[in-house]
């Protein structure tokens, strides 16, 4: 890399961000993400993918997987994600993804992928039984972002790191070929409030669809009465909420609730305890199941609409997969003539 400073992006502002069909999304994914996808196809360009390929890093059962990626579809659209203002689409419909990923593999150095954290995480002791494209998926990640030259990537704590490879890629891209600003340096797009939601059973581990208790979690696809028996079985301390967020630190379970309900709220966790100070669990859990099932009904209700016509989300994927690869084209014809690949220069 050089000290230099790159050369400016002259290009129009874009979003760009996917999340895996790799199992149901809960109410993390949609505080996380889906909301700010909604949020962010109304202040700027937006491509948002459904990454069937990131998702076959590891073992996917095949007869599963398109019912899974179709169900992403409908998780985005029953957020709010319009897919006549935003393009809505699956990772292995555009086949340049994984074509200026092999390109990219040869402009990213071994040592950055190294140091990747979430590798060494995933792997653990075990890294030799792991899925090359396990190892490799960050280099796949910037071909994600950089295909449809996107300057904004959402992104939360555990793909700081990946975002940062994607600028590292594009700047050596830029610098070794001598075409200065011709992939941007993408930016991110801090998710806020809400990004980190932990489990309903455990307050200092992540919501995730892969813990083995449903009771952890709240899944989109819940009906009122699991949401609401899933938040009155949420683990909890005997102690009343404080009036004070300082107080909350050593009490990750109250601190998650508390951080739920200002999330779905449209409040600050501040805001919440004034309204709840010295009072207990028996009183705060029933608001909290009701404020869920308010927000997330409709979301679930929307979902199983969306699951039962596969077709109309096979009609949304089509046409969402003919823009995005009319979009990509052009760039990656653009990469090859710069690479010098046969057939390509004029």
């Amino acid at each position: 890399m050089t000290d230099q400073a790159p050369a400016p992006y002259a290009g129009k502002t874009r979003v760009i961000s996917g999340v895996q069909s790799s199992g149901a999304l809960h109410l993390g994914n949609y505080l996380g993400a889906l909301v700010k996808f909604a949020q962010l196809q109304h202040e700027m360009e937006t491509f948002i993918f459904v990454a069937d390929l990131h998702s076959i890093t590891v073992w996917q059962d095949p007869a599963k997987l398109a019912a899974q990626t179709r169900e992403i579809a409908a998780a985005y659209l029953s957020a709010g994600l319009d897919p006549n203002v935003a393009t809505i689409f699956p990772q292995s419909a555009v086949p340049a993804h994984a074509e200026l990923a092999w390109i990219f593999n040869c402009v990213a150095r071994l040592g950055w992928l190294d140091r990747m954290t979430q590798f060494k995480e995933k792997a653990g002791k075990h890294k030799e039984r792991e899925s090359v494209g396990l190892y490799t998926y960050p280099v796949l990640q910037a071909a994600d972002i950089l295909l449809y030259k996107a300057t904004h990537v959402p992104v939360g704590e555990d793909q700081k790191q990946h975002l940062e490879l994607t600028r590292d890629i594009a700047g050596k891209f830029n610098h070794d070929y001598g075409v200065p600003g011709f992939f941007p340096l993408p930016e991110p797009v801090i998710q806020g409030p809400g990004a980190r939601v932990m489990s309903l059973r455990d307050g200092k581990a992540k919501m995730s669809k892969s813990d083995p208790s449903d009771y952890s979690r709240l899944n989109l696809t819940d009906d009122a009465d699991a949401i609401s028996q899933k938040i009155r079985k949420a683990r909890t301390d005997p102690d009343p909420l404080p009036d004070n967020v300082e107080a909350l630190e050593g009490r990750p379970e109250a601190q998650n609730l508390v951080g739920i309900y200002a999330a779905l709220s449209g409040q600050t966790a501040e805001q919440v305890l004034a309204e709840y100070a010295g009072q207990g669990f028996g009183i705060f859990k029933p608001k909290l199941a009701e404020l869920a099932v308010t927000v997330l009904g409709p979301v679930s209700e929307k979902m199983r609409r969306y699951l039962a016509d596969p077709a109309e989300i096979d009609r949304i994927f089509a046409a969402g997969a003919e823009r995005a690869r009319d979009e990509a084209a052009p760039v990656l014809a653009e990469v090859k003539k710069i690479v010098g690949f046969w057939g390509q220069r004029s």
